[in-house]
C-alpha cells in the first residue's frame, strides 16, 4: 500500500488533502512538518497531519506527491497540533488558516535549500509565510560545574558570578562591563565553567536593558494558600501517568483532581506573585509556562518583573515583534533553549516544550477575543490546551468573566481568593458618586468636568500626588454636528460617525510633561470656551485638524461647510481624551499633563509614558482604557471616571458587565501604597446595578446579580451562542444570505425541534462597515450538541447555496455584538 500524507494547505477549506509520500521522503516526512505540495497548479506550503500506509478510494493517478520536506524537525509539536486541529473543529475555521497562526517565519537557509532541489522552479505560492535569518549573536551561560576553590580570580571571577547571579547573557553585554570579558569567557570555557552558544538576537525593546534579579516578597496568608494549591496541582500533574488523560472539549477539564483555576482577587492584591511562584514551581519540575497578558500595554511591566526573577531566559511575544525577532523567540522554546513564554493573545500557539502550566491574567479582557479570521477565545482555549496536555491552568482576574464564575460554580474551576492588598498599608480606595445630574461644571467650564473632580484634582496636586482621569472616547471631539440642520457628519464607508482629531496646532506648546521634540497628537495650547462645545475660545469654528474613522481608518480634513444645507456652523459635539487633556491643561497651568490612548500609544511610546508616571513626572494622566490594564503606580492616589454611563447603552447584552469591569479595573488604580486612595464616578445613573456594586467595590453581589438576570433573559452561560456575521457590498445580496440561512436553520432538525432558537436575520447595528452592508443570524441553544448539528448543516450551505458575493462568518461564542 502507498505511503500517503494527509496535508493542511492555507486555503478557505475545511478539509485535509492526501498526498504521496515519495520513496526518498519516507520516514522522513513526519506530522507537523512543512511540506512543499501541489495544488491547483501551484506550489503551496502545507502541513502534514498525519502519515500512513493505507489504500484509499481515490484514484491512485489522481493522488499527486510531497514535492519537498522543508523541516527536518517537525515545526509543530505533536501536542500543539492536535491541539490546533481541535481548535478549527470547535469554531468551524479552516484548518490550514488555524496551522498557520502557529508556524514560524521561513528561514532564508530552507528557502535556499529548495532553490537547491530546484523545487522553487516555476508557478509558486508560499502564501503569507515570511522569511527570516541573519547575523547571530554570542550568548554565556554558567554551567553546573564548580571550580577548585582560589583557582579563579579577577575578571574570570567576576564574570562567572555575575551569570551564575542574573543567568544567561549576551557577550557584547559583558563586555560594556567587563573590558577583558571575551578572554574571561575563553578561559573559563575551557574549563567548562561557562557554556557559549550563538543564535538569533532577541531584539525585542523589553530585552534592551539589563534587568536586576529581586528578592521574592513574603507572601500573605491567602498569596500563599493559593501558591500552595497550585503547586499541589503541578505536583500531580508531573507525577509518572499523569500523561495520560482523555482529549476533551473546552471549558471540561478532567475532573480527577483541581487542574484549573480561577484566581479571584482584588486590584492590588499580588496575583503576579503568585504567578511567580506558580512558574518557579512549574520549572523545577522540568515542565515549561505559558502566561498570557490581555494587551501589549501590559506586557512591559510584567516581563520587568519576570527577568528580574527568572533572568532573560523568556520569550515574549506580542503583535509588535519583527518577523526575525518572533522567529527568534519561536526558535528558543522550539528548541528548548527557553521554557517560559510570556505574551499576548497569540502567544497562546507558542511551541513551549512539556507545557505544564497555563497563566491567564486578567482572564475578563475582551481582546482576548479574535475578531478577524480566525475567531477563538484564547482564554477559552488555553484551558483546552492546558487539558490536552495535561497542564495546570490558571485564570486571574480582580473581576472574574460571568462565563468564568459560571464554571466555578459548576465545578469544572476551583476558586482561589485573594480578598486583600497585597502591600499591608494599602486598602481599597474610597469611591464616590458625582450626579450629574445635581453637579454643574467646575471652573473650566465643560459639563464633564464638575465641581468636585475639579476640587479633588486640585486637592491631589497641592498633596504633590498623582491623578488618572478616565475617559473611553479617544480623539478630540466624538462628532461633528451642523449647528442649523442637525446633519451629523458621518464615514462614507461606514454608519458611523467621525471623529474629529485636532492635533497639535502650530502655535501651540507641547503638553506638559512631554518633551519638546515632535509628537504626534499632543496636546493644543487652549481649552474649550466655558460651557460652548461649538469650538475652542478663538475660533467661531474649528480650524485645522482631522477627521477620522475608528473603524476603517479613513482620514480627511474638516469640511469648510454641511453637506446637507451648505451651512458654515459646524459644532464639535462630546468629550474626548484629547479634549480632555487640553482642557485639563488650561484649567491647571502648574500641572504635567499627559495623555494615553490609541493615538499617542505607537512603539514604545505607551512605555515611555507609563515610565514618567511612575517617575514622577506627570501629574495627570488622561486616557482611555490602556490607563486600567493592571499598571502598578504607587503614587496615584486619585482616579476620576468622566463618563461612567457611555459603556452601558450599548445594544450588547455583555455592556453592563464591561461597564462595571471597566470602573472596577480603574478604580483599582488609587492607594496600592500606603497612602489612602479616592475615586470619583461621574454619572447620570447612580442607581445602575454596574455603577452601584462598583462604588462598593462588590463584585460579587455584581456577579450574582448578573448571572440571574442573564438566565432570565437566556444569554450566556445560561445558554450557547453562535452568531452568523454576513456581508456584502451589495445590501440586497447580503439580506437576501442571511434570509436563506435563516431560513435553512429554522428547518434543520435541531431548528424544527426547538432545540435551537433562530434569531434574526436583521441589520447589525453597525449597518455598514468598511463599504459592505451588514447583516446577522443569531443561533442559541442550551446544549452545545445541537448548536453545532445546525452549524454543520449551514456550512454545507454556506459552500455551495448562497450567492458567492456575500462573506458569510461562524462566530462561535461571539464577544463582540455591533
Amino acid at each position: 500500500m502507498p505511503l500517503l500524507a494527509d496535508v493542511a494547505v492555507p486555503v478557505p477549506l475545511s478539509q485535509a488533502f492526501t498526498y504521496e509520500v515519495p520513496a526518498a521522503l519516507a520516514g522522513e516526512v513526519r506530522p507537523g512538518a512543512r511540506v512543499l505540495c501541489e495544488f491547483h497548479r501551484r506550489k503551496l506550503l502545507g502541513v502534514v497531519l498525519s502519515v500512513s500506509e493505507r489504500s484509499t478510494a481515490i484514484d491512485p493517478s489522481k493522488i499527486k506527491p510531497l514535492a519537498a520536506l522543508v523541516d527536518a524537525r517537525p515545526a509543530l509539536p505533536a501536542e500543539l497540533l492536535s491541539f490546533l486541529q481541535e481548535l478549527a473543529a470547535y469554531y468551524f475555521a479552516p484548518i490550514g488558516e488555524v496551522l498557520r497562526l502557529a508556524l514560524p517565519a521561513l528561514e532564508r537557509e530552507q528557502v535556499r535549500a529548495l532553490k537547491a532541489q530546484g523545487e522553487l522552479d516555476g508557478v509558486l505560492d508560499l502564501g503569507r509565510a515570511k522569511q527570516v535569518g541573519g547575523r547571530k549573536v554570542a550568548y554565556a551561560r554558567a554551567t553546573d560545574a564548580v571550580e577548585e576553590p582560589g583557582t579563579l580570580r579577577g575578571q574570570a571571577a567576576a564574570v562567572l558570578a555575575l551569570l551564575r547571579a542574573n543567568g544567561e547573557q549576551p557577550v557584547a553585554r559583558l563586555e560594556e562591563r567587563f573590558g577583558n570579558a571575551r578572554s574571561a569567557l575563553k578561559k573559563l570555557a575551557e574549563r567548562d565553567l561557562v557554556a557559549l552558544e550563538e543564535r538569533e538576537p532577541p531584539r525585542d525593546p523589553f530585552f534592551r536593558l539589563a534587568e536586576a534579579r529581586d528578592v521574592p516578597p513574603e507572601l500573605n496568608a491567602a498569596q500563599a494558600e493559593a501558591a500552595a494549591r497550585i503547586d499541589a496541582a503541578l505536583a500531580a500533574a508531573s507525577a509518572p501517568g499523569a500523561g495520560e488523560h482523555r482529549a476533551g472539549a473546552p471549558h471540561e477539564p478532567r475532573p480527577a483532581a483541581p487542574s484549573a483555576f480561577l484566581l479571584f482577587g482584588v486590584t492590588g492584591s499580588g496575583k503576579t506573585e503568585v504567578y511567580l511562584r506558580a512558574i518557579k514551581s512549574c520549572l523545577e519540575r522540568g515542565r515549561g509556562a505559558l502566561v498570557m497578558v490581555p494587551e501589549i500595554a501590559l506586557t512591559p511591566q510584567l516581563v520587568a518583573r519576570f527577568r528580574a526573577r527568572f533572568g532573560d531566559a523568556l520569550a515574549v511575544l506580542h503583535s509588535g515583534l519583527s518577523d526575525a525577532d518572533r522567529h527568534g523567540m519561536w526558535s528558543s522554546l522550539h528548541g528548548g533553549n527557553v521554557r517560559v513564554a510570556i505574551g499576548a493573545r497569540s502567544a497562546l500557539f507558542a511551541p513551549v516544550p512539556d507545557l505544564g502550566l497555563i497563566l491567564v491574567d486578567e482572564e475578563h479582557d475582551g481582546s482576548f477575543k479574535q475578531e478577524e479570521g480566525v475567531r477563538y477565545h484564547a482564554r477559552d482555549m488555553a484551558l483546552l490546551r492546558a487539558h490536552r496536555a495535561g497542564a495546570v491552568c490558571v485564570l486571574g482576574s480582580a473581576t472574574p468573566s460571568i462565563e468564568s464564575v459560571a464554571l466555578v460554580r459548576r465545578g469544572k474551576l476551583a476558586e482561589l481568593r485573594l480578598p486583600d492588598r497585597a502591600h499591608r498599608e494599602a486598602s481599597l480606595p474610597e469611591v464616590t458618586l458625582v450626579d450629574l445630574r445635581r453637579f454643574g461644571a467646575g471652573p473650566s467650564g465643560d459639563p464633564l468636568i464638575s465641581l468636585p473632580l475639579h476640587r479633588a484634582l486640585e486637592k491631589t496636586l497641592a498633596a504633590k500626588e498623582q491623578a488618572i482621569l478616565f475617559l473611553n472616547r479617544r480623539g478630540f471631539a466624538p462628532s461633528v454636528v451642523c449647528g442649523s440642520c442637525g446633519t451629523l457628519t458621518t464615514c462614507e464607508a461606514c454608519s458611523v460617525a467621525l471623529t474629529y482629531h485636532r492635533g497639535r496646532r502650530r502655535d501651540a506648546p507641547p503638553p506638559a510633561g512631554v518633551p519638546a521634540a515632535p509628537a504626534p497628537d499632543g496636546a493644543p495650547a487652549a481649552p474649550p470656551s466655558a460651557g460652548a462645545l461649538a469650538a475652542p475660545p478663538m475660533d467661531e469654528r474649528p480650524q485645522g485638524g482631522r477627521l477620522r474613522c475608528h473603524y476603517c481608518d479613513y482620514a480627511g480634513p474638516l469640511p469648510d461647510r454641511c453637506a446637507a444645507c451648505g451651512s458654515r456652523t459646524l459644532l464639535l459635539e462630546g468629550l474626548g481624551t484629547e479634549r480632555l487633556e487640553a482642557t485639563i491643561a488650561a484649567s491647571f497651568p502648574e500641572a504635567r499633563v499627559a495623555r494615553l490612548d490609541r493615538d499617542v500609544a505607537g512603539k514604545d511610546r505607551s512605555q515611555a509614558i507609563l515610565a514618567r508616571m511612575r517617575e514622577g513626572k506627570i501629574d495627570i494622566l488622561v486616557g482611555t482604557q490602556m490607563v486600567t490594564k493592571g499598571h502598578d503606580l504607587p503614587n496615584v492616589t486619585l482616579v476620576g471616571v468622566v463618563n461612567a454611563d457611555a459603556a452601558l447603552g450599548l445594544p450588547d447584552f455583555r455592556a453592563a458587565e464591561r461597564g462595571f469591569q471597566l470602573l472596577v479595573q480603574v478604580a483599582g488604580r488609587a492607594g496600592r501604597r500606603d497612602r489612602p486612595g479616592r475615586v470619583l464616578i461621574q454619572t447620570r445613573n447612580p442607581e445602575h446595578p454596574a455603577i452601584a456594586f462598583a462604588a462598593a467595590h462588590d463584585v460579587p453581589g455584581f456577579l450574582d446579580r448578573e448571572i440571574r438576570d442573564r438566565e432570565e433573559v437566556g444569554y450566556p452561560p445560561a445558554t450557547r451562542l453562535a452568531l452568523l456575521r454576513v456581508d456584502a457590498v451589495d445590501e440586497d445580496v447580503g439580506r437576501g444570505a442571511a434570509a436563506k440561512l435563516a431560513a435553512h436553520a429554522r428547518t434543520c432538525p435541531e431548528g424544527l425541534a426547538r432545540r435551537v432558537e433562530v434569531l434574526g436575520p436583521s441589520a447589525a447595528p453597525i449597518a455598514r462597515l468598511r463599504g459592505r452592508y451588514r447583516f446577522r443570524v443569531l443561533l442559541r441553544a442550551r446544549e452545545r450538541g445541537p448548536l453545532r448539528g445546525t452549524l454543520a448543516a449551514l456550512a454545507g450551505l454556506m459552500r455551495d447555496g448562497l450567492d458567492r458575493n456575500a462573506r458569510v462568518i461562524i462566530d462561535v461564542d461571539p464577544v463582540a455584538m455591533l
